[in-house]
């Protein structure tokens, strides 16, 4: 009885080492969610793509780029009316370490920078500002298969923004 349970746990270990991160691979991915910028009541939705490589086992360098905002405005005054529109993109570059804590499920850090860009335009006003940050965030990994994750994450692009985003990895 000891050698059956001790071959099926010899094999539920083994499956899970085949869900991990192998090293030398690439990896891409989409991914959409929700951003909250301080000081503003209203969310917007945000889309991304990324990719990146597995240097280690739990090591990975990843490149990204979201758009974390793209909202129009009305403004009315008088009989006039000013339609204005804002969009926030972020491209970022990161290291991700992440950590097996089941057969399918790992939890993940990142820690990189990020390039975002606003602009703004309106019929009386055209611009655009950048700015370079630090990035951080957490996360969820499952395997789904051995080639395809899915992901939950909550980035810090800046201080005042936060993302909330869903997503799915491919291995090749």
């Amino acid at each position: 009885m000891f050698n059956k349970i001790a071959a099926a746990l010899s094999l539920i270990l083994a499956s899970s080492a085949a869900f991990a991160a192998q090293p030398d691979t690439f990896y891409g991915g989409v991914d959409a969610g929700r951003t909250k910028l301080d000081g503003f009541a209203k969310r917007d939705t945000s889309v991304g793509a990324f990719a990146g490589y597995n240097f280690h086992q739990n090591f990975a360098v990843e490149a990204g780029y979201r758009r974390l905002a793209d909202q129009d405005y009305s403004l009315a005054m008088g009989s006039y009316v000013f339609h204005e529109s804002a969009k926030v993109d972020q491209a970022h570059l990161s290291v991700v370490g992440s950590l097996p804590v089941s057969e399918k499920f790992s939890v993940y850090g990142r820690l990189g920078v990020n390039r975002l860009e606003a602009r703004i335009s309106s019929p009386v006003y055209s611009g655009k500002d950048t700015t370079t940050k630090a990035l951080y965030g957490v996360g969820l990994g499952y395997a789904i298969t051995e080639a395809v994750s899915a992901r939950v994450e909550v980035q810090k692009p800046a201080s005042d923004l936060t993302n909330v985003s869903a997503g799915v990895s491919f291995r090749f």
